[in-house]
């Protein structure tokens, strides 16, 4: 009997994967995304002590990218509280 339900669970487990697997790709995506942001700020910063940039230029490049990094964090929380919902059922 084991060997049946396996064959007929096998596409419904099949798709829970495939789903499994684009939610991990989209959080390495956010993830890599905010790596990104951070290490822009960075060179932000050393363009500004250097001279390349004026100082309103900087306020709002930074204005940018920190608040895209902020919009990253609230999707990252959002997808880990849904992650310890589904732990919890």
């Amino acid at each position: 009997m084991l060997i049946v339900d396996d064959i007929l669970f096998f596409p419904v487990r099949s798709i829970l994967w495939i789903f499994r697997e684009m939610c991990n790709a989209a959080r390495e995506e956010i993830e890599n995304e905010a790596v990104s942001i951070t290490y822009e700020l960075s060179e932000l910063y050393m363009m500004l002590e250097t001279g390349k940039i004026t100082e309103s230029e900087f306020d709002a490049r930074e204005k940018e990218l920190l608040d895209r990094l902020d919009e990253i964090q609230e999707q990252g929380t959002g997808i880990q509280n849904e992650d310890n919902d589904e732990e919890e059922r």
